[in-house]
């Protein structure tokens, strides 16, 4: 029998979405992994067996929203709150901040469970906290499908991942892979 962190891997590979190249990342770092969660997320039924998943991790927390990062995370935060009952908002830049559009808002005190796709530093998920505690939000956990950040991502609400991935990050000027004379290729869709 298969662990769900093993599910979620294989899914990851056979819709092609862990790469392997040299990569660089929205924090800025070089890897020679990446993962697109878009890739996986394309088919709903993925996407419901992770949503599904990570609602499992977290119902008894009661919650009643799921904020997400736009772009990532928006089709993640969708399917998790449609398994726990709730609303699912998200937050986007709008020059270069995140914050809170399309009239979404939070009441003083809902419990929010923010979700991302990927997590490798948390810059993400920490400025979606942000907003949501500035609108009077209450976070009671955040949630990913991959953990990326080697255990270095930490936040003020318990962390729930679904599988964790390992892949070396290096800085631009420390890079073996630059060294090697390769130029990273930034797949995401954040700009730095």
């Amino acid at each position: 029998m298969t662990t769900r962190a093993e599910d979620v891997l294989r899914r990851l590979r056979e819709t092609e979405a862990l790469l392997e190249g040299h990569f660089l990342l929205t924090s800025g770092l070089h890897s020679a992994g990446y993962v697109q969660c878009a890739k996986v997320l394309q088919y709903p039924q993925h996407a419901e067996v992770m949503g599904t998943g990570i609602a499992e991790q977290v119902r008894d927390l009661s919650a009643d929203v799921v904020m997400s990062p736009a772009i990532g995370g928006i089709v993640l935060g969708q399917e998790v709150a449609r398994a726990l009952g709730v609303r699912a908002i998200f937050g986007e830049r709008e020059q270069g901040q995140m914050t809170l559009r399309r009239g979404f808002h939070l009441e003083p005190g809902e419990r929010v469970i923010v979700v991302e796709d990927v997590t490798t530093t948390g810059g993400s998920v920490r400025e979606v906290i942000e907003v949501a505690q500035a609108h009077g939000g209450n976070l009671v956990a955040t949630a990913a499908i991959l953990d990326r950040s080697n255990g270095t991502a930490t936040f003020p609400a318990p962390f729930h991942a679904l599988a964790t991935l390992n892949i070396q990050t290096y800085a631009a000027d420390a890079c073996p892979l630059c060294q090697q004379g390769t130029a990273p290729v930034k797949p995401g869709s954040r700009q730095i």
